[in-house]
């Protein structure tokens, strides 16, 4: 079983694992979850050393996920079993559930896949059913590149965007995770990504910059304003169909209301 706190989390943020001197700052940083990358932040001569570091740290009582090298790599097998310890696995371009059972097989507490290809969305529905899967995430760069469209592009992403959310919800997983907004020294950028998001039913956002993580919890929590129209929803006759402020109520209605004020408690 994962932990709540991977399954509750709104931000995700990225730290370079051939950078330890920065790991500890990253937890400090105040992201509900750290994730130390070994895949796209470390050259492919740097790997090795990298690794050996992050298992340091971790040995050491270090808490954070670690994105691993993709299973067609000749690094893959070895960070798995370096890694297994971790808070979580993040499994980089995920494209079928055999991508993310060598993590399972090896002791991985909780496993996040990033889709990142057309091949791993069409394999989303799998993907988030394999066992030790928590939820997965966006990867929008890779994606886009794949497509051939600016990874800033809400609407060339909205569909692939619903699809994730709709095989996370069918396989009972968590919300799942957007991809990262590249320019970290704009929050309006990271404002609109993250609320477009969320918008679509993404629960988290992954981050590039300690910067970024303010703003973006405070999107993907509940609002005063969604708080107290679940606790007017919730203050109505408990069955059937009923009003309130000219609003139909029922059973779907209170439900949302519920998730909105259990989350609420979170924040």
């Amino acid at each position: 079983m994962a932990a709540p706190a991977l399954e509750t989390a709104r931000t995700f943020l990225f730290v370079p694992a051939d950078r330890p001197d920065r790991f500890g700052k990253a937890v400090a940083a105040g992201a509900d979850v750290v994730i130390i990358d070994l895949e796209d932040a470390v050259a492919p001569e740097n790997k090795v050393h990298a690794r050996a570091g992050v298992t340091r740290w971790l040995a050491g009582g270090g808490r954070a996920a670690v994105r691993i090298n993709g299973r067609t790599t000749p690094w893959s097998d070895d960070d798995v079993a370096a890694v297994s310890t971790a808070t979580a696995v993040v499994v980089p371009k995920a494209e079928s559930a055999e991508d993310v059972a060598a993590c399972h097989d090896n002791g991985a507490v909780a496993i996040i896949p990033i889709i990142e290809t057309p091949r791993g969305l069409l394999a989303a529905g799998e993907i988030c059913r394999a066992p030790g899967v928590v939820r997965v995430a966006f990867g929008n760069v890779d994606f886009a590149a794949e497509l051939g469209v600016d990874p800033a592009s809400h609407a060339a992403l909205a569909a692939a965007r619903s699809q994730l959310v709709y095989a996370s919800a069918a396989a009972c997983c968590a919300p799942p995770i957007d991809g990262v907004t590249t320019a970290f020294d704009d929050p309006e950028s990271l404002a609109l990504d993250a609320r477009h998001a969320r918008e679509l039913g993404f629960g988290a956002k992954l981050l590039i910059h300690p910067a970024q993580i303010k703003r973006t919890a405070e999107i993907f929590a509940p609002s005063a304003k969604d708080v107290a129209w679940a606790r007017g929803v919730l203050a109505s006759p408990n069955s059937g169909v009923g009003a309130d402020n000219g609003q139909m109520i029922d059973d779907p209605v209170r439900r949302r209301a519920r998730r909105l004020l259990a989350a609420a408690e979170l924040t």
